[in-house]
C-alpha cells in the first residue's frame, strides 16, 4: 500500500523477524530484520545477537521508530564513517518502514571492499532480509480506562461491542472498570458518546 493511501492512525511496518545473506570477497554479511515496538526491543536485539555472533568483526545496523519516522539511528561499528547504518536504513526508508530494526552482522573474509563495495554489501543484505518478510500495516491504538457504575453495564458494553474494542482488563461491582484498546480514529468519537452517558468516565493512559 502506497504511503499516500494509509489512514492517518496507521503505518507501515514487518509482519516478524526475518533473515538475509550477501557474500563478497570471502566476507560474509548476515542480516536480521525484527518488528520493534521501543528502544528496549533494540537493545535486546543487539545483546542477543551479539551473544550469538559473538566472534563477528561487526554488528551494523539502523532502526526508525514512531508513525512520523522521528526516531532514528545508524550505526556502522567500525566500518567506515556511512558505510554501513546509512545503507541499511536507506532500505528501511525506501521501503517506507517504520518500528523495524535491521541488523547486518559482518564476518570479514580477508579482502577489503572498499566503500562502494561495503555500502552495496550492507543494502543488499539488507534488502534481502526486508524482501524474506511480509509488509504489514499496523493499526495505532490508545489505551482507555472506563468507570461505570453496574446500571450502565449494557450501555458500555453495546459501545464495546459497537467498535469491537479489545478488552485488556475488567473488574466488576458495583463500581466496574475497563481498560480497552481504541483505534485512534475513533477515540474522540467514542469519548463523546461515552461522556454523554450518565455516570460513565473514560481516562486515557
Amino acid at each position: 500500500m502506497a504511503l499516500e493511501h494509509l489512514p492517518e492512525d496507521s503505518y507501515l511496518t514487518l509482519k516478524r523477524e526475518s533473515e538475509g545473506v550477501y557474500k563478497e570477497k570471502g566476507s560474509k554479511f548476515l542480516a536480521f530484520a525484527f518488528p520493534i515496538k521501543d528502544e528496549n526491543d533494540i537493545r535486546e536485539h543487539l545483546e542477543q545477537l551479539r551473544k550469538n555472533y559473538y566472534d563477528a568483526r561487526h554488528h551494523c545496523y539502523a532502526y526508525i521508530l514512531g508513525k512520523n519516522q522521528d526516531l532514528y539511528r545508524a550505526n556502522d561499528d567500525g566500518e567506515p564513517n556511512h558505510s554501513a547504518g546509512d545503507p541499511i536504513l536507506g532500505q528501511i526508508r525506501s521501503n517506507g518502514l517504520t518500528n523495524v530494526m535491521i541488523v547486518v552482522v559482518r564476518y570479514f573474509g580477508g579482502t577489503k571492499l572498499g566503500v562502494s563495495g561495503l555500502i552495496n554489501a550492507y543494502k543488499t543484505a539488507a534488502a534481502e532480509a526486508i524482501a524474506n518478510n511480509e509488509i504489514i500495516t499496523a493499526i495505532l491504538h490508545d489505551k482507555v480506562k472506563i468507570d461505570f457504575e453496574y446500571l450502565n453495564m449494557n450501555e458500555v458494553m453495546k459501545l464495546i461491542k459497537e467498535y469491537d474494542l479489545q478488552i485488556l482488563e475488567q473488574h466488576f461491582d458495583n463500581q466496574c472498570q475497563l481498560v480497552v484498546e481504541v483505534r485512534q480514529k475513533h477515540l474522540e468519537e467514542i469519548t463523546l458518546k461515552i461522556s454523554d452517558l450518565n455516570r460513565v468516565k473514560i481516562h486515557i493512559l
